[in-house]
């Protein structure tokens, strides 16, 4: 009787548990219910694990865009859209009014003042010098040389020996550690040898992955919460000031560095052959009319160099992830790049190891679409941050006001029926070609991974050259498989990562 009793007991446990739950997730449809005081905030914070997923599916039943209540007085109201016409609207037609905001600002704080940040006639001029420098053709060549000695002498040799014992590797860990050296060299000039068969620890790359779980976070929590664990010295609070503290450290190190490699007249790159980093670039215009209004002190140096090495080290190395890892999934796909990669390889050198140069990988109109594909699924940056300067109507006809944020869903638009169609959530290369057989373009409004707009990525280039570089070199000479029942799923941070690394068994095509 008793063991009946409890077994009623646990039934009624579990369907309370359940109706429970059911209330806090939504109205029964998905959508978040809009609960007195705190809002739509207990649904957003029993998914935060999965949010561009479940940004995903609200936003496709609520016809691209949705207005996420946050709790009362605490200016969390979030608009969410995937609409292009809203994109376009803010990003470009209307740009004047949608700057980043002083909520993004306290937000990405640890960015300083940093082009990523800025708004304004700092923005203005520090784009405008960035890409005077990232188009010289000393940066160019510094890029491409050094890209291709850091895949010949450091990844390929990785490769080869986990081909060679069977070992199972992490690629993304892999790829997370060349970009992090190559960023760094073409950054600083200087290469932490992040990559090597050792895999040492560098708590520099460990401070940025700290840094950005904890940007994610705090667009997921109340404002006065993760100020709250800041005063308190706690929780991802804690290790973003610790992370915060490695940044200002190692950042620091590399302008003594540089400056007194040039005060006792070391050139650095400048007249070699090789041609020039991108500090160097700065510190040797200091003085020049070239550098506009900004002050080129350590501090905007410090933001500078941290600003393009979150965009460059994490960008490259979460899409060669996923497009590694679409490829190595869907053969069809894997065979017409292969076949590409073969048609510009000379007949001597037919059925041989060969690492591609960026002249040649450059021409390949199926690699680029691959590259795009991956891209439009899983974006590198998921989310975009914007705020409106003056009350505003966007073209979805949805109202929006200097107090609310707004959220381009990035993940969430690579996977809408009306965009893309009906095979929006397949792997399609064929859907970057042209009839010609050429790329074909779309409207950076509909394709966001550069951004848009004004705010179009300036090294989008560079970022395309060594994606191209490296994934011709592991396709053409390597089979990859994906470990068996390896679980795929997706990390919680501003950087589309996947959450359990990319494990891969690997092995040579050619002896």
């Amino acid at each position: 009787m008793v063991m009946a009793l409890l077994g009623c007991y646990d039934i009624l446990l579990a369907f309370i548990s359940f109706v429970l739950i059911s209330l806090l997730l939504g109205k029964g449809n998905g959508i978040p219910r809009n609960w007195p005081f705190v809002g739509m905030l207990p649904a957003l914070l029993l998914h935060v694990h999965e949010i561009h997923s479940w940004c995903t599916q609200i936003l496709a039943q609520t016809g691209g865009t949705f207005l996420l209540k946050g709790p009362w007085f605490s200016s969390m109201d979030l608009l969410c859209t995937a609409q292009p016409a809203d994109v376009h609207y803010i990003m470009s037609s209307n740009f004047s009014n949608f700057p980043k905001g002083p909520q993004f600002l306290e937000i990405f704080d640890v960015l300083g003042d940093g082009i990523f940040n800025s708004d304004g006639e700092s923005w203005h001029d520090q784009r405008k010098v960035a890409r005077l420098f990232i188009n010289d053709c000393r940066f160019h060549r510094f890029s491409k040389k050094t890209c291709r000695r850091k895949v010949e002498t450091e990844l390929v040799p990785m490769l080869d020996r986990a081909s060679k014992l069977g070992l199972v590797v992490d690629l993304q860990e892999w790829f997370q550690r060349f970009t992090f050296d190559t960023s760094c060299m073409l950054f600083t000039g200087y290469d932490p040898g992040y990559l090597s068969s050792e895999l040492p620890q560098v708590p520099f790359s460990k401070a940025l992955d700290d840094t950005e779980e904890a940007l994610l976070l705090r667009h997921a929590v109340p404002k006065s919460m993760w100020k709250l664990q800041k005063w308190l010295g706690v929780g991802h609070e804690k290790r973003l000031d610790d992370a915060w503290e490695t940044l200002d450290r190692v950042i620091s190190e590399y302008i003594l560095m540089k400056r007194d490699e040039l005060s006792k007249g070391i050139k650095s790159q400048e007249d070699q052959e090789d041609g020039v980093d991108l500090l160097t670039s700065y510190l040797i215009a200091e003085d020049e009319t070239v550098m506009g209004s900004l002050k080129c002190d350590d501090k905007f140096l410090r933001d500078t160099i941290l600003n393009f090495l979150i965009a460059g080290r994490d960008t490259t190395s979460s899409a060669l992830t996923w497009l590694i890892y679409l490829v190595s999934t869907h053969p069809y796909v894997e065979a017409k790049i292969r076949e590409e990669l073969e048609s510009i390889v000379p007949t001597d050198e037919a059925n041989k190891w060969r690492l591609f140069e960026v002249e040649e990988v450059n021409k390949l109109v199926y690699l680029h679409g691959a590259i795009c594909e991956a891209l439009r699924l899983y974006p590198p940056v998921p989310f975009q941050h914007k705020a409106s300067l003056k009350p505003d109507i966007l073209p979805s006809g949805h109202s929006v006001h200097p107090k609310m944020k707004i959220l381009f869903s990035l993940y969430a638009m690579g996977r809408m029926k009306f965009i893309w169609g009906e095979d929006c959530s397949e792997f399609k290369p064929e859907r970057w070609i042209s009839k010609q057989g050429t790329v074909k373009h779309e409207p950076s409004y509909k394709f966001l991974s550069f951004n848009a707009g004004p705010r179009t990525c300036i090294g989008k280039e560079a970022a395309f050259n060594q994606i191209k570089v490296v994934a011709a070199t592991i396709i053409h000479n390597y089979h990859v498989r994906v470990v068996e029942r390896h679980p795929v799923t997706l990390n919680v941070s501003i950087i589309l990562y996947m959450k359990h690394g990319l494990m891969v068994k690997l092995s040579k095509r050619w002896a």
